[in-house]
């Protein structure tokens, strides 16, 4: 089958002849796309591992943050201020 009659089957009828010649580039196109997806998702692999890397990291970060926060838990709580005992670095407000 040429070009030509491939084209004229594909062409609609009531419209020009060339419709048919953009109908055969258009699933052409469609079909090397089609054959190149494989290689656009190996071009991703790499970005992808990279991404698992940094997230393995940022767990590791959140385990340690969190052991550290649960031993502040259990270290003894620093002793509460009376009430009429006056606060560091605030001014004083004389009520009368």
């Amino acid at each position: 089958m040429s070009l030509e009659a491939a084209a004229a089957a594909l062409t609609i009828p009531g419209l020009p002849g060339w419709t048919g010649f953009v109908a055969l580039l258009f699933m052409l196109l469609l079909g090397l796309a089609f054959l190149a997806m494989p290689f656009s998702v190996f071009g991703v692999k790499s970005r992808l591992e990279a991404v698992e890397a940094q997230l393995d990291e940022m767990q590791a970060q959140l385990r340690s943050i969190s052991a550290r926060l649960g031993e502040a838990e259990i270290m003894p709580q620093p002793a509460i201020r009376r009430r009429n005992e006056p606060q560091v670095g605030l001014p004083r407000i004389d009520r009368r």
